[in-house]
């Protein structure tokens, strides 16, 4: 086999060799760091059922509503909500998210968009300073500037009119339960909190999560939310609009509007702000269906794109842990980002069609430019379309959001990714939850010397994300896996990383996240910060890549089906995430 791959890639026998023989350490050091660490997290067999969500609270409470015979997008929006309570820094009511939703009857594929929206009257120099030059990072996050109309309220209720299948109010009880009593905050939220230089100054999120002496709750000391279960008190038994027209919605501009740096926000635009139901983006991956979220995300398409580009080389004959292929999944990552990079935005402001950018036709000729023994370094985007040039605009992406998995003893599935952007966000709390700060995923410089760019600041826009909800289906179209993670701009490498080894290599679910990460979001070679990421980096060197050992803190959730007919579910081991099922 070594001999064929060897001919058939271009590459001499004796380097595919060596490189296949090479063994990897052992995926999980002795002693993982409590704060960026591993911790292992062995997948976990159900028969009918599954949930992986990120915290344990979270996917309790999903598996209990699909116990009272919930759906899946009941046991969803549980989780989600518990998720806003339990890791505050990461989503909740103030921020937005993106869902893909299977329902067994038909085999339909449902995309629906949760992305937050500009204020109306917002333009292209909201992040720009009196110069003219693009603001640094924080001066136009922390405050109300950077806020966007939250779309996560809007997007559970319409999930819940479609699919719901227990009453509305009964799915806020343990998020409520856990806001009035308290949780023992964990030591990865107490990390968090201790490292943020901001969160401090506003004084409802000092006194939610300090104690009286000014210090971050300690690890196991009680976080009580009042506020917050009156918030969700209100939307179990009145619905949304309090939060878009009512009292919620004239305390939520309030918080945005005040100084410093006080943003636009206004109870019209929150009034006029709809969840969207889109078209789900497809493509074949071999003998394998993958469905990913459309625009605004740019995650499935550049999922799409990377895994376009690796179906002309041989992977599955390849060894999964030799460097060899990990090469070609970074060149394909700069291919694939090199595009999101120039052509992504929201679909209103898009200039080129997703079905352009994963064209086979086009990917082909993307995939040709790869060498087999050397990196391309950084690319340029292509032209999917004739006479368009590309304007190209790298934004800050931030790594605070979560996923969650969920299959139901029905077969239907949720795979939900919701985000408030940095951690804790624009860092106002109101209601007891956190505002996003989501408007600086626009692109800070609008404009360039080939013209203006798709994620450019408009009002009633929806700025560009890599979130990457993602199921696969097999021959036939059985639903195979449900998944997705945390990770801000990388989260498309994780997602592909998973599809991969999945599929090509059909390794288990804990296996594939236990894997040092390794990918390229067109500028150097970024690999996992720990041992096993050592011995990559230094193989991968011998690609001509310049790597870069990093600290790549994904936050994936993996459902898949397991030999018997049932399900593997696998959390991410990078944080605190959790399998459960029936």
């Amino acid at each position: 086999m070594v001999r064929r791959i060897g001919r058939r890639c271009g590459l001499s026998v004796v380097a595919v060799a060596w490189l296949a023989a090479m063994p990897l350490r052992a995926q999980t050091p002795d002693e993982p760091e409590r704060a960026t660490g591993l911790t292992a997290s062995p997948a976990v067999h159900s028969a009918r059922a599954m949930v992986v969500t990120a915290n344990p609270h979270a996917t309790q409470a999903a598996l209990h509503i699909l116990r009272e015979g919930g759906s899946a997008v009941d046991a969803a929006i549980a989780a989600a909500l518990v998720l806003g309570v339990v890791e505050p820094q990461s989503s909740g009511l103030g921020g937005g998210g993106f869902a893909l939703h299977y329902a067994t009857e038909g085999g339909v594929v449902e995309a629906w968009d949760g992305r937050e929206t500009a204020p109306r009257d917002v333009d292209a120099s909201l992040f720009l300073g009196a110069d003219g030059a693009p603001m640094a990072f924080y001066e136009a996050a922390l405050g109300g500037r950077a806020v966007g109309v939250p779309g996560l309220p809007r997007l559970l209720a319409e999930l819940h009119a479609r699919h719901g299948r227990l009453p509305w109010v009964s799915l806020f009880q343990p998020a409520i339960r856990l806001a009035e009593e308290g949780f023992p905050v964990s030591p990865r939220l107490h990390a968090l909190v201790a490292a943020d230089a901001h969160l401090f100054r506003d004084p409802g999120a000092r006194a939610l999560f300090f104690d009286a002496a000014g210090r971050p709750l300690a690890v196991g000391a009680r976080l009580v939310n009042p506020s917050l279960a009156a918030t969700l008190r209100i939307l179990a038994h009145d619905g949304v609009a309090p939060f878009y027209e009512g009292s919620l919605a004239v305390d939520l501009v309030a918080a945005a509007q005040a100084a410093p740096n006080a943003g636009k926000l206004s109870i019209d635009d929150l009034r006029k702000y709809r969840a969207v139901r889109r078209q789900p983006l497809c493509a074949s991956y071999r003998t394998w269906k993958i469905c990913g979220m459309p625009p605004p995300s740019s995650g499935g398409g550049t999922l799409l794109a990377m895994l376009g580009i690796l179906e002309r080389f041989p992977l599955s004959q390849l060894a999964s842990d030799s460097a060899f292929p990990l090469h070609l999944f970074a060149e394909a990552g700069r291919l694939a980002y090199a595009d999101r990079d120039a052509w992504y935005g929201d679909p209103a402001t898009m200039v080129t069609s997703p079905a352009a950018l994963i064209d086979g036709r086009y990917l082909a000729r993307r995939a040709a430019q790869i060498r087999l023994d050397a990196s391309l370094a950084r690319v340029d985007a292509g032209e999917p379309v004739p006479r368009r040039t590309p304007v190209a605009a790298v934004e800050i992406e931030q790594p605070s959001t979560t996923h969650l998995s969920i299959v139901d003893a029905q077969g239907n599935a949720v795979a939900l990714t919701a985000s408030i952007e940095d951690a804790f966000g624009s860092r106002r709390l109101v209601g007891g939850f956190l505002l996003n700060n989501q408007l600086t995923d626009f692109s800070f410089q609008p404009r360039s010397a080939h013209g203006v760019h798709p994620n450019r600041v408009e009002g009633g826009r929806r700025p560009r994300s890599s979130m990457a909800p993602t199921l696969i289906f097999s021959r036939g179209g059985t639903l195979y896996a449900v998944l997705g993670s945390a990770g801000g701009g990388a989260i498309i490498n994780y997602v592909a990383e998973a599809v991969v080894g999945l599929t090509d290599w059909q390794l288990p679910p804990d296996a594939v996240l236990a894997r040092p990460h390794v990918g390229s979001r067109n500028g150097p070679t970024e690999v996992e910060d720990r041992p096993e990421g050592g011995v990559l980096a230094d193989r991968l060197r011998l690609f001509g890549q310049s790597v870069v050992l990093r600290s790549l803190t994904s936050g994936s959730s993996v459902v898949v089906r397991a030999a018997d007919g049932g399900w593997l579910g696998a959390a991410d081991p990078r944080r605190e995430g959790s399998a459960a099922g029936f």
